[in-house]
């Protein structure tokens, strides 16, 4: 029973022991324990205010990226509707040039044909000259074939050049 009514020397005793007890451990163990311990709070702290620091940074950072990503579309669209104009304006001028290759090559034919047809005309002239002239030839070889009829045109040929 003595322990559930305890003596004034076992209370002394253990009270005495408590003291030393408390002493050391506040003199050596205390203030590490509670270095470690504020040291652990501030680092917690620390921790959780870069956190909130990075939470916040991602929240600029999304807003961040929506605006790029609504830049980096209208910068998109902005270069498509460039890209059809380009594309309208190369086809545009390719088709002028196109009419403009057709309207020379029309007129180059038109040239050679006009060309041609003169050269044609010449050839056909010259034929009919040389078909008249042998024609010509020949009803004269055959009109001039004796020597009196001769003598009678060369003085019909003179009498009019002196006529001249």
């Amino acid at each position: 029973m003595e322990l559930v009514n305890p003596g004034i020397g076992l209370i002394f005793w253990m009270t005495l022991a408590f003291a030393i007890l408390l002493f050391i451990l506040g003199k050596y163990a205390w203030k590490p324990i509670m270095k470690i311990l504020k040291d652990r709070e501030e680092h917690i702290e620390k921790s959780l205010h870069a956190a909130d620091l990075a939470k916040e940074e991602m929240k600029t950072m999304e807003f961040n990226n929506e605006q790029l990503l609504k830049q980096a579309k209208s910068d998109r669209d902005v270069i498509l509707r460039e890209a059809r104009k380009i594309k309208e304006s190369i086809i545009e001028e390719a088709r002028i040039k196109a009419n403009i290759e057709v309207d020379r090559i029309i007129e180059n034919a038109k040239e050679r044909i006009e060309n041609e047809k003169m050269a044609a005309m010449t050839e056909l002239k010259n034929q009919i000259a040389q078909l008249a002239i042998e024609v010509a030839e020949k009803i004269l070889k055959k009109e001039l074939s004796g020597e009196q009829k001769q003598q009678d045109y060369i003085k019909q040929i003179i009498d009019k050049a002196q006529l001249n």
